[in-house]
């Protein structure tokens, strides 16, 4: 059974830094594919990062230059790492992972309805 839970979520002032991490247990696939989304209050949830194979990122153009995700060795842990936080980032952060039948290649994109597992949300909450 896979199972995810976030951490790290908090409280910080514009310009300000977190990092979010994800414990992740019983994914069974030798390839992968994980990733980072966010809910903010009556917005849809958007995707905005994922890694894959040989740590290929992808991320939405919103945090580019800010964010970085990032799996350990042991692929036991997901983490997120926010600098530059603006107060549109304030939102409920979700970690994620995706079935990878194959061992050769995996679809991996930010769509929400591309992932299978997910974990209950850390809350990011920015101000000005």
């Amino acid at each position: 059974q896979v199972k995810l839970v976030e951490s790290g979520g908090g409280s910080v002032q514009a310009g300000g830094s977190l990092r979010l991490s994800c414990a992740l247990s019983g994914y069974p696939y030798s390839n992968y594919c994980m990733g980072w989304f966010r809910q903010a209050p009556g917005k849809e949830r958007e995707g905005v990062a994922t890694i894959k194979r040989i740590s290929i990122t992808s991320y939405a153009d919103s945090v580019k230059g800010r964010f970085t995700v990032s799996l350990d060795n042991g692929r036991n842990t997901l983490y997120l790492q926010i600098d530059s936080l603006k107060p549109e980032d304030n939102a409920m952060y979700y970690c994620a992972a995706k079935n990878c039948w194959s061992s050769s290649w995996c679809y991996c994109p930010r769509v929400t309805s591309e992932f299978d597992y997910w974990g209950q949300g850390t809350q990011v909450t920015v101000s000005s």
